[in-house]
């Protein structure tokens, strides 16, 4: 079980990290799909933040703060919940598995980080 945690917990982790950076360099994909679900462009910059303090807190709770990296999962959980309904909203639904997957992540890492 330790292995699946770690496992999805990394990927999680190099997941947000990579979409935080690209969300912070204003890659063209991200402001393509931000404009697309109704999100500012100013808001960006938080957002990439948020991607990077869970991917901090992940990676905090597999170096043994557990709770941290619980709470992270959690958050992420929370915050792709939220992107996912944005995309509903939006009724874009041609790549809602970008943020499902995603949500998928941040579920397993905490899902496993739960039973450990």
């Amino acid at each position: 079980m330790f292995v699946a945690y770690v496992a999805v917990t990394v990927a999680t982790i190099v997941a947000n990290a990579a979409i935080a950076v690209a969300d912070l360099a204003g890659a063209r994909f991200v402001l393509a799909n931000s404009a697309e679900v109704g999100v500012p462009r100013s808001a960006l910059p938080a957002l990439a933040l948020l991607k990077a303090a869970g991917a901090g807190g992940l990676l905090l709770g597999l170096l043994g703060v557990e709770l941290l990296g619980t709470a992270a999962a959690a958050g992420l959980v929370l915050f792709f919940l939220g992107a996912v309904v944005a995309h509903v909203r939006a009724r874009v639904f041609h790549n809602i598995a970008f943020p499902g997957a995603f949500l998928a992540l941040a579920v397993g890492s905490l899902a496993l980080a739960a039973l450990r």
